[in-house]
């Protein structure tokens, strides 16, 4: 499966002018690991931030995981399952709206549980139960890796 390149809040970018709903533009969305995020916005006025689920709830940017200020960041989300938290650090932006919360799941292929052929359930249930245990051991990883900053 190949990766994909989303560019946030589309035309509009990383803005808090314009009334871009980031959080309604990622909802149609399927993220995976190995997609990259673009963020695009004037350097002048805006940032992002990676957080933590705490720091986003709060419109904390104090304390970044990550901070990106190129003005056209390309964030790969490979290695990255779970909720990816992003906030604008300028006062009053993240409050405004300029947050974004991404949930990145496995690459998958193939056909869904629901559309397996009875026959192949037996091994097809191994590969979903492998699939599963990569994915919360990458989950794991992921957290145990941000308890070290």
């Amino acid at each position: 499966m190949a990766s994909t390149v989303y560019q946030v809040g589309d035309s509009a970018g990383w803005t808090s002018m314009g009334g871009v709903d980031y959080q309604d533009w990622a909802a149609d969305k399927n993220f995976h690991a190995g997609d990259t995020l673009v963020f695009n916005y004037n350097i002048q006025f805006h940032n992002v931030k990676q957080v933590t689920s705490q720091d986003f709830e709060t419109c904390n940017a104090t304390s970044p995981i990550a901070t990106y200020t190129s003005g056209s960041d390309a964030i790969n989300i490979l290695e990255r399952l779970g909720h990816v938290y992003f906030i604008c650090g300028f006062p009053g932006h993240c409050q405004a709206g300029q947050e974004i919360d991404i949930l990145v799941s496995p690459i998958t292929s193939g056909p869904s549980p629901a559309h397996w052929p009875l026959s192949s359930r037996s091994s097809a249930s191994s590969d979903l139960y492998f699939n599963k245990l990569y994915w919360t051991l990458g989950v794991l990883a992921l957290c145990l890796s941000q308890l070290a900053y």
